[in-house]
Protein backbone atom coordinates (compact mmCIF):
# COMPACT_ATOMS: atom_id res chain seq x y z
CA UNK A 1 0.00 0.00 0.00
CA UNK A 2 1.04 3.59 -0.40
CA UNK A 3 3.28 4.98 2.45
CA UNK A 4 3.06 8.32 3.27
CA UNK A 5 6.86 8.38 5.01
CA UNK A 6 7.76 7.67 1.34
CA UNK A 7 11.91 8.60 0.73
CA UNK A 8 11.65 10.30 4.02
CA UNK A 9 14.73 7.80 6.05
CA UNK A 10 15.17 10.12 8.97
CA UNK A 11 13.16 12.51 11.75
CA UNK A 12 14.53 15.66 10.45
CA UNK A 13 13.57 15.11 6.89
CA UNK A 14 10.21 14.18 7.87
CA UNK A 15 9.54 17.17 9.99
CA UNK A 16 10.99 19.51 7.15
CA UNK A 17 8.90 17.92 4.55
CA UNK A 18 5.44 17.89 6.35
CA UNK A 19 5.93 21.53 8.17
CA UNK A 20 7.61 23.62 5.26
CA UNK A 21 7.37 21.89 1.80
CA UNK A 22 4.66 19.97 1.72
CA UNK A 23 1.82 22.77 1.57
CA UNK A 24 3.61 25.03 -0.80
CA UNK A 25 2.42 26.30 -3.97
CA UNK A 26 3.37 25.05 -7.22
CA UNK A 27 5.03 27.05 -10.01
CA UNK A 28 5.40 24.83 -12.83
CA UNK A 29 7.96 27.00 -15.02
CA UNK A 30 8.71 24.91 -17.72
CA UNK A 31 6.30 22.10 -19.31
CA UNK A 32 4.48 21.44 -22.62
CA UNK A 33 1.06 20.73 -21.55
CA UNK A 34 -1.63 22.00 -24.42
CA UNK A 35 -3.15 25.76 -23.69
CA UNK A 36 -5.77 24.98 -25.87
CA UNK A 37 -6.95 22.20 -23.20
CA UNK A 38 -6.71 24.04 -20.50
CA UNK A 39 -9.01 26.95 -21.62
CA UNK A 40 -11.77 24.35 -23.15
CA UNK A 41 -11.32 22.49 -19.38
CA UNK A 42 -13.04 19.20 -21.02
CA UNK A 43 -13.38 16.41 -18.33
CA UNK A 44 -11.50 13.54 -19.12
CA UNK A 45 -12.69 9.99 -20.65
CA UNK A 46 -10.88 7.67 -18.68
CA UNK A 47 -7.18 7.20 -16.79
CA UNK A 48 -6.29 5.80 -19.78
CA UNK A 49 -6.39 8.76 -21.94
CA UNK A 50 -5.20 11.01 -18.70
CA UNK A 51 -1.91 8.39 -18.56
CA UNK A 52 -1.11 7.57 -21.93
CA UNK A 53 -2.32 10.45 -24.38
CA UNK A 54 0.87 11.89 -24.76
CA UNK A 55 3.64 10.25 -22.38
CA UNK A 56 6.61 9.17 -23.52
CA UNK A 57 7.61 7.72 -20.67
CA UNK A 58 4.96 4.94 -20.44
CA UNK A 59 5.74 5.23 -24.21
CA UNK A 60 9.31 3.98 -23.99
CA UNK A 61 9.17 1.59 -20.68
CA UNK A 62 5.63 -0.53 -22.61
CA UNK A 63 7.96 -0.74 -25.93
CA UNK A 64 10.76 -2.43 -23.75
CA UNK A 65 8.31 -5.32 -22.98
CA UNK A 66 7.81 -6.15 -26.32
CA UNK A 67 4.16 -4.74 -26.37
CA UNK A 68 2.63 -3.89 -29.66
CA UNK A 69 2.76 -0.18 -30.95
CA UNK A 70 -1.04 -0.14 -31.60
CA UNK A 71 -1.05 -0.45 -27.80
CA UNK A 72 1.05 2.13 -27.17
CA UNK A 73 0.46 5.23 -29.90
CA UNK A 74 -1.63 2.92 -32.43
CA UNK A 75 -5.49 3.41 -32.64
CA UNK A 76 -6.35 0.59 -29.69
CA UNK A 77 -8.72 2.48 -27.86
CA UNK A 78 -7.46 4.01 -23.99
CA UNK A 79 -9.09 1.39 -22.27
CA UNK A 80 -7.02 -1.01 -24.21
CA UNK A 81 -3.59 0.82 -23.68
CA UNK A 82 -4.70 0.94 -20.02
CA UNK A 83 -4.91 -2.52 -19.69
CA UNK A 84 -1.58 -3.54 -21.53
CA UNK A 85 0.19 -0.56 -19.11
CA UNK A 86 -1.15 -2.20 -16.09
CA UNK A 87 0.61 -5.20 -16.96
CA UNK A 88 3.77 -4.11 -16.96
CA UNK A 89 3.61 -1.69 -14.07
CA UNK A 90 4.51 -3.74 -11.39
CA UNK A 91 7.94 -5.34 -12.66
CA UNK A 92 9.16 -1.47 -13.25
CA UNK A 93 10.62 -1.29 -9.78
CA UNK A 94 12.89 1.29 -9.53
CA UNK A 95 11.52 3.15 -12.29
CA UNK A 96 10.18 6.97 -11.78
CA UNK A 97 7.00 5.38 -13.63
CA UNK A 98 5.92 3.33 -10.75
CA UNK A 99 6.34 6.46 -8.14
CA UNK A 100 4.77 8.66 -10.09
CA UNK A 101 1.76 6.65 -10.86
CA UNK A 102 1.23 5.25 -7.40
CA UNK A 103 1.50 9.04 -6.39
CA UNK A 104 -1.33 9.90 -9.13
CA UNK A 105 -3.01 7.35 -8.08
CA UNK A 106 -3.05 8.43 -4.49
CA UNK A 107 -3.38 12.16 -4.83
CA UNK A 108 -6.29 12.63 -7.77
CA UNK A 109 -8.35 9.81 -6.82
CA UNK A 110 -7.68 8.76 -3.05
CA UNK A 111 -5.84 4.62 -4.25
CA UNK A 112 -3.43 3.53 -2.06
CA UNK A 113 -3.12 0.15 -3.42
CA UNK A 114 -0.69 -0.37 -6.38
CA UNK A 115 -1.82 -1.15 -10.16
CA UNK A 116 -1.70 -4.56 -11.26
CA UNK A 117 -3.57 -6.79 -14.25
CA UNK A 118 -5.51 -8.24 -11.33
CA UNK A 119 -6.88 -5.20 -10.16
CA UNK A 120 -6.68 -2.97 -13.53
CA UNK A 121 -10.70 -3.39 -14.07
CA UNK A 122 -11.43 -2.51 -10.09
CA UNK A 123 -9.27 0.37 -10.52
CA UNK A 124 -10.55 1.60 -14.18
CA UNK A 125 -13.75 1.95 -13.16
CA UNK A 126 -13.35 3.06 -9.90
CA UNK A 127 -11.08 5.86 -11.36
CA UNK A 128 -14.07 6.59 -14.20
CA UNK A 129 -16.40 6.81 -11.51
CA UNK A 130 -14.65 9.75 -9.82
CA UNK A 131 -13.81 11.42 -12.81
CA UNK A 132 -17.71 11.90 -13.56
CA UNK A 133 -18.57 12.34 -10.04
CA UNK A 134 -15.89 15.54 -9.41
CA UNK A 135 -15.77 16.66 -13.11
CA UNK A 136 -12.26 16.13 -13.45
CA UNK A 137 -10.52 18.58 -15.98
CA UNK A 138 -7.52 20.32 -16.37
CA UNK A 139 -7.99 22.89 -14.47
CA UNK A 140 -9.26 20.71 -11.64
CA UNK A 141 -5.96 18.87 -11.75
CA UNK A 142 -4.08 22.25 -11.23
CA UNK A 143 -6.47 23.71 -8.43
CA UNK A 144 -6.04 19.84 -6.74
CA UNK A 145 -2.45 20.52 -7.07
CA UNK A 146 -2.10 23.82 -5.35
CA UNK A 147 -0.76 24.85 -9.40
CA UNK A 148 -0.41 28.60 -8.99
CA UNK A 149 1.62 29.88 -11.93
CA UNK A 150 2.72 27.53 -15.29
CA UNK A 151 4.73 27.83 -18.17
CA UNK A 152 3.95 26.11 -21.52
CA UNK A 153 6.14 26.17 -24.32
CA UNK A 154 5.20 28.32 -27.79
CA UNK A 155 7.00 28.86 -31.35
CA UNK A 156 7.69 32.48 -32.06
CA UNK A 157 4.86 32.36 -34.59
CA UNK A 158 2.13 31.54 -31.84
CA UNK A 159 -0.44 33.88 -31.83
CA UNK A 160 -1.00 32.66 -28.22
CA UNK A 161 -5.05 32.83 -28.60
CA UNK A 162 -6.07 30.26 -25.98
CA UNK A 163 -3.24 32.26 -23.38
CA UNK A 164 -5.16 35.32 -23.71
CA UNK A 165 -8.93 33.73 -23.86
CA UNK A 166 -7.51 32.38 -20.20
CA UNK A 167 -6.36 35.32 -18.80
CA UNK A 168 -9.26 36.93 -20.01
CA UNK A 169 -11.49 34.49 -18.06
CA UNK A 170 -11.95 35.50 -14.21
CA UNK A 171 -12.66 31.71 -13.58
CA UNK A 172 -9.14 30.74 -14.48
CA UNK A 173 -7.23 30.74 -10.94
CA UNK A 174 -3.97 29.59 -12.42
CA UNK A 175 -1.75 32.09 -14.23
CA UNK A 176 -0.65 30.42 -17.58
CA UNK A 177 2.40 31.87 -19.22
CA UNK A 178 3.92 30.67 -22.25
CA UNK A 179 7.71 30.33 -23.02
CA UNK A 180 9.36 31.58 -26.10
CA UNK A 181 11.24 29.08 -27.94
CA UNK A 182 12.82 29.93 -31.00
CA UNK A 183 14.18 26.63 -31.87
CA UNK A 184 13.35 26.53 -35.43
CA UNK A 185 15.09 29.85 -36.45
CA UNK A 186 18.61 27.91 -34.66
CA UNK A 187 18.15 24.57 -36.45
CA UNK A 188 19.15 26.70 -39.86
CA UNK A 189 20.60 23.07 -41.77
CA UNK A 190 16.59 21.55 -41.43
CA UNK A 191 15.02 21.64 -45.24
CA UNK A 192 12.06 23.42 -43.41
CA UNK A 193 14.09 26.67 -41.97
CA UNK A 194 13.00 28.37 -45.50
CA UNK A 195 9.62 28.04 -45.03
CA UNK A 196 9.63 28.79 -41.65
CA UNK A 197 11.23 32.34 -42.24
CA UNK A 198 8.44 33.01 -44.48
CA UNK A 199 5.79 32.20 -41.08
CA UNK A 200 8.04 34.51 -39.00
CA UNK A 201 7.79 37.42 -40.99
CA UNK A 202 4.03 36.74 -41.37
CA UNK A 203 3.58 36.57 -37.71
CA UNK A 204 6.09 39.91 -37.38
CA UNK A 205 4.63 41.47 -40.48
CA UNK A 206 8.03 42.18 -41.63
CA UNK A 207 10.45 41.37 -44.25
CA UNK A 208 12.97 39.04 -43.78
CA UNK A 209 15.88 38.91 -46.04
CA UNK A 210 18.66 38.94 -44.20
CA UNK A 211 19.67 37.41 -40.43
CA UNK A 212 19.60 41.38 -39.16
CA UNK A 213 15.67 41.48 -40.05
CA UNK A 214 15.47 37.78 -38.87
CA UNK A 215 16.34 39.63 -35.03
CA UNK A 216 14.40 42.02 -35.72
CA UNK A 217 11.22 40.12 -36.16
CA UNK A 218 11.97 37.85 -33.14
CA UNK A 219 12.20 40.75 -31.37
CA UNK A 220 9.02 42.02 -32.10
CA UNK A 221 7.69 38.30 -31.30
CA UNK A 222 9.12 38.48 -27.72
CA UNK A 223 7.74 42.10 -27.09
CA UNK A 224 4.51 40.27 -28.35
CA UNK A 225 4.97 37.17 -25.68
CA UNK A 226 6.06 39.93 -23.26
CA UNK A 227 2.46 41.76 -23.09
CA UNK A 228 1.20 38.54 -22.06
CA UNK A 229 3.15 38.71 -18.90
CA UNK A 230 5.68 35.83 -19.99
CA UNK A 231 9.48 36.56 -19.44
CA UNK A 232 10.78 33.11 -19.98
CA UNK A 233 12.82 32.05 -22.94
CA UNK A 234 13.65 28.03 -24.00
CA UNK A 235 16.32 26.53 -26.10
CA UNK A 236 16.81 23.31 -27.07
CA UNK A 237 20.09 22.55 -27.84
CA UNK A 238 21.48 19.19 -29.45
CA UNK A 239 25.00 20.13 -30.02
CA UNK A 240 26.87 23.06 -30.57
CA UNK A 241 30.59 23.56 -31.27
CA UNK A 242 31.12 27.28 -30.71
CA UNK A 243 32.94 29.19 -32.80
CA UNK A 244 33.26 33.09 -33.40
CA UNK A 245 32.48 34.87 -36.45
CA UNK A 246 32.29 38.43 -38.28
CA UNK A 247 28.25 39.78 -39.37
CA UNK A 248 29.39 39.56 -42.93
CA UNK A 249 29.61 35.77 -42.31
CA UNK A 250 26.62 35.12 -41.02
CA UNK A 251 24.84 37.00 -43.34
CA UNK A 252 26.19 34.68 -46.06
CA UNK A 253 25.29 31.76 -44.16
CA UNK A 254 21.90 32.79 -43.90
CA UNK A 255 21.37 33.28 -47.28
CA UNK A 256 22.45 30.31 -47.68
CA UNK A 257 20.49 28.45 -45.28
CA UNK A 258 17.37 30.87 -46.45
CA UNK A 259 17.49 29.30 -49.90
CA UNK A 260 17.80 25.92 -48.96
CA UNK A 261 21.42 25.57 -49.96
CA UNK A 262 23.68 22.40 -47.86
CA UNK A 263 25.62 24.38 -45.02
CA UNK A 264 29.29 22.93 -43.86
CA UNK A 265 29.43 21.60 -40.20
CA UNK A 266 31.66 24.72 -39.53
CA UNK A 267 28.87 27.19 -41.16
CA UNK A 268 26.37 25.37 -39.04
CA UNK A 269 27.70 25.84 -35.70
CA UNK A 270 28.69 29.56 -36.80
CA UNK A 271 25.40 30.39 -37.24
CA UNK A 272 24.21 29.05 -34.13
CA UNK A 273 26.18 30.42 -31.95
CA UNK A 274 25.62 33.68 -33.77
CA UNK A 275 22.06 33.40 -32.67
CA UNK A 276 22.05 32.32 -29.52
CA UNK A 277 24.51 35.18 -28.98
CA UNK A 278 22.40 37.39 -30.42
CA UNK A 279 19.20 36.35 -29.10
CA UNK A 280 20.63 36.16 -25.28
CA UNK A 281 21.16 40.05 -26.20
CA UNK A 282 17.34 40.50 -26.79
CA UNK A 283 16.36 38.48 -23.70
CA UNK A 284 18.92 40.61 -21.77
CA UNK A 285 17.34 43.99 -22.81
CA UNK A 286 13.74 43.00 -22.46
CA UNK A 287 14.10 41.05 -19.03
CA UNK A 288 13.26 37.54 -20.40
CA UNK A 289 15.17 34.66 -18.86
CA UNK A 290 17.20 32.30 -21.06
CA UNK A 291 16.76 28.85 -20.32
CA UNK A 292 19.29 26.18 -22.59
CA UNK A 293 18.46 22.79 -22.73
CA UNK A 294 21.34 21.17 -23.42
CA UNK A 295 22.64 17.79 -24.80
CA UNK A 296 19.79 15.51 -26.83
CA UNK A 297 20.21 12.88 -29.57
CA UNK A 298 16.67 13.64 -31.17
CA UNK A 299 15.31 10.59 -33.01
CA UNK A 300 18.28 8.45 -32.61
CA UNK A 301 15.97 5.67 -33.80
CA UNK A 302 15.25 7.13 -36.91
CA UNK A 303 13.29 4.16 -38.73
CA UNK A 304 10.61 4.03 -35.71
CA UNK A 305 10.61 7.69 -35.56
CA UNK A 306 9.47 7.82 -39.13
CA UNK A 307 6.59 5.68 -38.74
CA UNK A 308 5.45 7.07 -35.18
CA UNK A 309 6.07 10.19 -35.03
CA UNK A 310 9.02 12.96 -33.30
CA UNK A 311 8.82 13.25 -29.39
CA UNK A 312 7.36 9.59 -29.17
CA UNK A 313 10.01 8.01 -26.89
CA UNK A 314 12.88 7.52 -29.18
CA UNK A 315 15.13 10.30 -28.31
CA UNK A 316 18.42 9.98 -25.94
CA UNK A 317 21.05 11.48 -24.38
CA UNK A 318 24.06 12.88 -25.71
CA UNK A 319 27.30 14.20 -24.32
CA UNK A 320 28.82 16.00 -27.86
CA UNK A 321 28.29 19.33 -26.36
CA UNK A 322 31.22 21.05 -24.42
CA UNK A 323 31.30 23.40 -21.36
CA UNK A 324 33.69 25.28 -22.87
CA UNK A 325 30.88 26.28 -25.77
CA UNK A 326 28.54 27.30 -23.36
CA UNK A 327 30.64 29.07 -21.77
CA UNK A 328 31.23 30.99 -25.19
CA UNK A 329 28.00 31.85 -25.41
CA UNK A 330 27.56 33.45 -21.66
CA UNK A 331 30.99 35.05 -21.86
CA UNK A 332 30.05 37.06 -25.51
CA UNK A 333 27.20 38.14 -23.43
CA UNK A 334 29.35 39.07 -20.67
CA UNK A 335 31.31 40.82 -23.19
CA UNK A 336 28.19 42.65 -24.83
CA UNK A 337 26.96 43.89 -21.10
CA UNK A 338 23.92 41.69 -22.36
CA UNK A 339 23.98 38.68 -20.25
CA UNK A 340 20.07 37.67 -19.36
CA UNK A 341 19.00 35.52 -15.81
CA UNK A 342 20.40 32.24 -17.42
CA UNK A 343 19.00 28.49 -16.26
CA UNK A 344 21.18 25.89 -17.63
CA UNK A 345 20.10 22.30 -17.70
CA UNK A 346 22.51 19.66 -19.36
CA UNK A 347 20.78 16.24 -20.08
CA UNK A 348 24.11 14.61 -19.74
CA UNK A 349 24.21 13.76 -15.93
CA UNK A 350 27.92 12.89 -15.71
CA UNK A 351 28.14 17.14 -16.66
CA UNK A 352 26.26 18.09 -13.62
CA UNK A 353 29.35 19.30 -11.82
CA UNK A 354 31.02 21.18 -15.03
CA UNK A 355 27.87 23.10 -15.28
CA UNK A 356 27.32 23.63 -11.90
CA UNK A 357 31.06 24.85 -11.83
CA UNK A 358 30.41 27.07 -15.13
CA UNK A 359 27.02 28.28 -13.71
CA UNK A 360 28.70 30.16 -10.45
CA UNK A 361 31.33 31.83 -12.65
CA UNK A 362 28.76 33.45 -14.38
CA UNK A 363 27.35 34.69 -11.33
CA UNK A 364 27.27 38.47 -10.58
CA UNK A 365 27.02 41.37 -7.61
CA UNK A 366 22.84 42.48 -7.70
CA UNK A 367 21.22 39.10 -8.88
CA UNK A 368 20.97 36.22 -6.66
CA UNK A 369 21.73 33.13 -8.89
CA UNK A 370 22.09 35.09 -11.93
CA UNK A 371 23.41 31.64 -14.18
CA UNK A 372 22.43 28.46 -12.39
CA UNK A 373 21.68 24.78 -12.64
CA UNK A 374 18.46 23.68 -13.83
CA UNK A 375 16.49 21.09 -12.32
CA UNK A 376 16.88 17.33 -13.08
CA UNK A 377 15.40 17.36 -16.59
CA UNK A 378 13.96 14.84 -18.60
CA UNK A 379 15.82 11.41 -17.86
CA UNK A 380 16.99 12.69 -15.20
CA UNK A 381 13.94 14.14 -13.13
CA UNK A 382 13.58 10.42 -10.66
CA UNK A 383 14.64 10.01 -7.19
CA UNK A 384 18.27 8.22 -8.13
CA UNK A 385 18.75 11.74 -10.79
CA UNK A 386 17.56 14.43 -8.14
CA UNK A 387 19.66 12.72 -5.68
CA UNK A 388 22.30 12.92 -7.34
CA UNK A 389 22.11 16.67 -8.75
CA UNK A 390 21.72 17.34 -4.78
CA UNK A 391 24.67 15.38 -3.65
CA UNK A 392 26.68 16.84 -6.93
CA UNK A 393 26.01 20.39 -7.19
CA UNK A 394 25.95 20.95 -3.68
CA UNK A 395 29.60 20.98 -3.06
CA UNK A 396 29.69 23.40 -6.34
CA UNK A 397 26.71 25.59 -6.29
CA UNK A 398 24.65 26.24 -3.33
CA UNK A 399 21.62 24.34 -3.69
CA UNK A 400 19.44 27.24 -1.66
CA UNK A 401 19.46 29.17 -4.41
CA UNK A 402 17.65 26.42 -6.85
CA UNK A 403 14.84 27.75 -8.48
CA UNK A 404 13.34 24.16 -7.47
CA UNK A 405 11.55 21.56 -9.51
CA UNK A 406 9.69 21.69 -12.94
CA UNK A 407 7.42 18.74 -15.02
CA UNK A 408 8.74 19.20 -18.69
CA UNK A 409 5.32 17.55 -18.68
CA UNK A 410 2.49 16.66 -21.35
CA UNK A 411 0.06 15.53 -18.63
CA UNK A 412 -2.20 17.22 -16.43
CA UNK A 413 -1.62 14.28 -13.38
CA UNK A 414 2.71 14.93 -13.34
CA UNK A 415 2.18 17.37 -10.66
CA UNK A 416 3.11 15.05 -7.90
CA UNK A 417 6.78 15.00 -9.86
CA UNK A 418 7.63 18.30 -7.20
CA UNK A 419 5.90 16.39 -4.36
CA UNK A 420 8.58 13.55 -5.14
CA UNK A 421 11.06 15.98 -5.86
CA UNK A 422 10.48 17.94 -2.82
CA UNK A 423 10.43 14.80 -0.44
CA UNK A 424 13.83 13.69 -1.69
CA UNK A 425 15.25 17.40 -0.45
CA UNK A 426 14.16 17.18 2.66
CA UNK A 427 15.24 14.17 2.94
CA UNK A 428 18.68 15.01 1.50
CA UNK A 429 18.87 17.93 4.36
CA UNK A 430 17.59 15.77 6.87
CA UNK A 431 20.72 13.57 6.27
CA UNK A 432 23.00 16.33 6.46
CA UNK A 433 21.86 17.31 10.10
CA UNK A 434 21.46 14.07 11.31
CA UNK A 435 25.52 13.35 10.33
CA UNK A 436 26.26 16.57 11.93
CA UNK A 437 27.26 18.12 8.55
CA UNK A 438 24.64 21.30 9.15
CA UNK A 439 23.61 22.12 12.68
CA UNK A 440 22.40 26.08 12.16
CA UNK A 441 19.00 26.99 13.34
CA UNK A 442 16.23 25.44 12.09
CA UNK A 443 14.89 28.19 10.66
CA UNK A 444 17.33 28.49 8.19
CA UNK A 445 15.90 25.06 6.85
CA UNK A 446 12.78 26.46 7.03
CA UNK A 447 13.64 29.31 4.46
CA UNK A 448 16.07 27.19 2.17
CA UNK A 449 12.86 24.81 1.63
CA UNK A 450 10.19 27.16 1.43
CA UNK A 451 12.70 28.98 -1.24
CA UNK A 452 13.15 25.64 -3.14
CA UNK A 453 9.80 24.79 -3.24
CA UNK A 454 8.67 28.00 -4.12
CA UNK A 455 9.83 31.59 -3.33
CA UNK A 456 13.12 31.11 -5.74
CA UNK A 457 11.20 30.73 -8.78
CA UNK A 458 8.78 33.24 -7.64
CA UNK A 459 11.28 35.93 -7.18
CA UNK A 460 13.76 34.63 -10.09
CA UNK A 461 10.73 34.73 -12.99
CA UNK A 462 9.79 37.91 -11.47
CA UNK A 463 6.23 36.70 -10.69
Amino acid sequence: MFNESMLLTNETGKRLYEKYAAKMPIIDYHCHLQPKEIYENKEFEDLGQMWLAGDHYKWRAMRTFGIEEQYITGDASYYEKYKKFAEILPYLAGNPIYIWCALELKRFFGIDEPLCAENADKIYKKTKELIREKHITPQWCMAVSNVEVVSTTEDPTDMLPYHLKLQADPQVKVKVLSAFRPDKAFYCEKTTFPGYMEAVAKAAQCKIEKFSELLEAMEKRLIYFKQIGTMISDAGVEDIFFCDSQPDEIEAIFQKAVHGDVLSELEENKYKSAFLVEMGKLYARHGFIMQLHIGTYQGANRAKEKEVGVACGFDCTDDSTMIQSVGDILNHLVAAQALPKTILYPLDASKFENFAILAAGFCESGTRAKVQLGAPWWFNDQIYGIQRQFEAAANLYPVSLSVGMLTDSRSFLSYPRHELYRRVLCNYLGQLVERGEYFSDEKYLKQIVQDICYFNAKEFFGL
